[in-house]
């Protein structure tokens, strides 16, 4: 009996530890790699786990990036690829969960081989890269999300009419962040492409300084930071290479060798997004590459890649260019957005709605369409049956509508380039004349035709503190002490003009006289006098006044203080208060009379007597207390006046401290 009771209890035990481990198991979730082989042609299908829906969100689904290990790649779900050569690839795929509470699926490449070649040049290149986007161009299969790895394929091809020799820079990090935001991982170059020395940026003796290039071309606008688009080439390469260098961390730089006329290739990045990355999501972070078509020659093209920093993947969302603003200059520039969006259906979309929330602060009238896609002219007034972006202003939104467009879907049947089922608009806006220090957020709702708006994530720019120096003067009253004066300066530190609740520190010098008066008595025995008279008994009388000069160190460390409006604030924090320099000047008058039977008699001038000490101390005298103030005035930022009642956890315990404060 005992047997079968053991034999039980291990059988439930292991069943519960394998539904623990099956448990487990599905935390790390994976995609695997399978394909059908027929000859050189390979038809490659993924195994992807289910998928867990985003309460709220679109339905969720993957996307997919193919890498066929001999420089070719595919975007699509079920590619087929038929292999120029024998031999064994190294298949990769990248699955990316859009609208999926979870991480990506973990994938394992897988070795394809291939025993036979027989290729037919028209099943594989149809020369697009060189056709549409002019022989160069940048994708990335997932928009970064902090500690995952991203793909980046760099396409170069040749427009000429001969071979080509040629360059490929890429930069990546940008300097105006503190951490940086990518590490690059892996590299597969699939065409000789050699990585050599960045030390080529400084060795050119071809050079030339912004103002002298301006002084011979005539030409005063330079590489924008935010370049989308290499349609022409661009001369002066060593500037380029200059304001790429001064505006990245990093940069890798390949030699091309043998580059055929309209021959296409491809160059493959995996960067691990670092867990230090910009924790500003919705903020835009770019990789700049500058390809070279001739070496020796200055003429080149230039791609930005922007990309939104995101917590999960969305390809319906919104961005902010600025996510940390200076105050005091913001009046001098304007705040720039891009919301994407994509089509999902199973056809095209005619009319796009993008109904954008515009924080108060923001001029709606300032508005500028920067960019957009599909590309197409602002809307006339009237009506009109050609594509066009138009723009609806109401109190606080705007509403940009691509009409008469087509925008195909990515289940439309024939669509095999999913970048032209995505669409953005790019505007930015002025500030108004009277805003406040607070973060601005807004969000979009995308409405494809008659369907269901999709509502984005929340951009949000914030104001940096800055720093506002105020300096203070005034007056100390002390309740309790007699004939006190006590005057101060300082100077105040704070974020510069805080809409609400601030911190601020305080450090101040004051001078504090007063005087003090103390007495005493003492019975004394017999007392001789001169001429050998004697006093059987005399009372002493000391007067003691003081008169005291002080030099203060007093620090608040730290403040907490409130903007009830731009007239009134309150404060209240903790005051430390010691001397530097702490001067007595003592002077004691001493009386002596008769005493006799509990009876004060004559006095006794002789013995009278007055003596002055002098002293000076520092550091005997540190007070620790609390307060609480009213401002009246300027309160963010200018002139303003207040009253602080400071209490002494030592005496003197009540202390006034009347001020005038100036903020800048």
């Amino acid at each position: 009996m005992k047997n079968h009771i053991l034999t039980m209890f291990l059988i439930l035990f292991q069943t519960f530890f394998y539904a623990q481990s099956i448990e487990n198991d599905t935390i790390t979730r994976t995609a695997t790699i399978e394909y059908t082989v027929n000859g050189n042609k390979i038809s490659f299908n993924p195994e992807t786990p289910q998928l867990s829906q985003i309460a709220g969100a679109p339905k969720s689904f993957y996307t997919f990036y193919w890498e066929f290990g001999d420089g070719n790649y595919s975007f699509e779900k079920d590619p087929k690829h038929t292999y120029k050569k024998k031999g064994n690839y190294n298949t990769q795929l990248s699955v990316t969960n859009n609208y999926d509470d979870g991480k990506p699926p973990a994938t394992r490449p897988k070795e394809v081989a291939i025993h036979e070649a027989n290729f037919d040049v028209s099943e594989n290149e149809n020369h697009y890269l060189v056709a549409a986007h002019n022989g160069f161009r940048i994708q990335t299969n997932r928009d970064p999300v902090p500690n995952e790895e991203m793909q980046l394929v760099l396409s170069y091809g040749n427009t000429k009419e001969f071979p080509t020799n040629g360059e490929i820079y890429v930069f990546f990090n940008e300097k105006k962040y503190k951490a940086k935001n990518f590490e690059l991982v892996d590299v597969r170059l699939h065409h000789n492409e050699k990585e050599i020395s960045n030390e080529i940026i400084a060795d050119n003796n071809r050079y030339i300084s912004k103002n002298e290039f301006i002084k011979t071309t005539g030409v005063s606008t330079f590489i924008d930071e935010q370049l989308i688009v290499a349609d022409t080439l661009k001369q002066n390469l060593p500037l380029t290479l200059e304001e790429a260098k001064a505006y990245y961390h990093d940069v890798k730089m390949y030699t091309i060798d043998n580059l055929e006329a309209n021959e296409e290739r491809n160059m493959f990045f995996s960067f691990k997004t670092t867990p230090e990355m910009l924790k500003d999501t919705s903020a835009v972070i770019s990789i700049r590459s500058i390809y070279v078509p001739e070496r020796g020659n200055d003429s080149h093209k230039v791609l930005t890649k922007e990309m939104e920093i995101v917590t999960s993947h969305d390809p319906n969302k919104m961005a902010v260019y600025d996510t940390r603003l200076n105050y005091r200059l913001v009046r001098f520039k304007r705040l720039k957005y891009k919301v994407r969006f994509q089509n999902d259906g199973e056809g095209p979309a005619r009319l796009i709605k993008l109904n954008v929330d515009i924080p108060e602060m923001l001029d709606k009238s300032s508005l500028e369409v920067l960019d957009m896609y599909p590309e197409c002219p602002i809307c006339p007034e009237e009506e009109i049956n050609y594509s066009c972006l138009d723009t609806i202003i109401t109190k606080d939104q705007i509403s940009f509508q691509f009409k008469n467009i087509y925008l195909p879907g990515t289940a439309q049947k024939g669509v095999h380039d999913k970048d032209s089922t995505k669409g953005f608009v790019k505007y930015s806006m002025k500030f108004g004349k009277d805003f406040h220090k607070v973060k601005s957020k807004s969000k979009t709702a995308i409405i494809f035709d008659k369907n269901e708006p999709i509502i984005t994530n929340t951009s949000t720019s914030r104001f940096s503190p800055g720093i506002s120096i105020g300096v203070k003067s005034g007056y100390n009253s002390y309740l309790d002490v007699k004939d006190s004066k006590s005057y101060f300066v300082g100077a105040t530190i704070s974020p510069y003009k805080s809409y609400k609740k601030y911190l601020q520190a305080e450090l101040m010098i004051s001078t504090h006289e007063f005087g003090d008066f103390k007495s005493a008595s003492q019975q004394l025995g017999p007392i001789e006098l001169d001429q050998g008279v004697i006093i059987d008994s005399a009372i002493r009388f000391d007067e003691t006044n003081s008169e005291i000069t002080k030099l203060n160190i007093d620090v608040v460390p730290v403040s907490f203080r409130y903007n009830l409006n731009g007239v009134i604030g309150l404060g209240v924090g903790p005051q430390l208060s010691f001397d530097i320099s702490n001067k007595v000047n003592n002077t004691t008058s001493s009386s002596y009379f008769v005493y006799s039977k509990e009876t004060i008699g004559d006095p006794i001038e002789a013995l009278n007597e007055t003596v002055t000490t002098e002293s000076n101390s520092s550091l005997s005298d540190i007070k620790y207390g609390v307060f609480g103030d009213i401002t009246i005035g300027a309160s963010r930022i200018g002139p303003s006046v207040g009253v602080r009642y400071l209490y002494n956890f030592n005496e003197p315990h009540s202390q006034f401290h009347f001020y005038a404060i100036w903020k800048i």
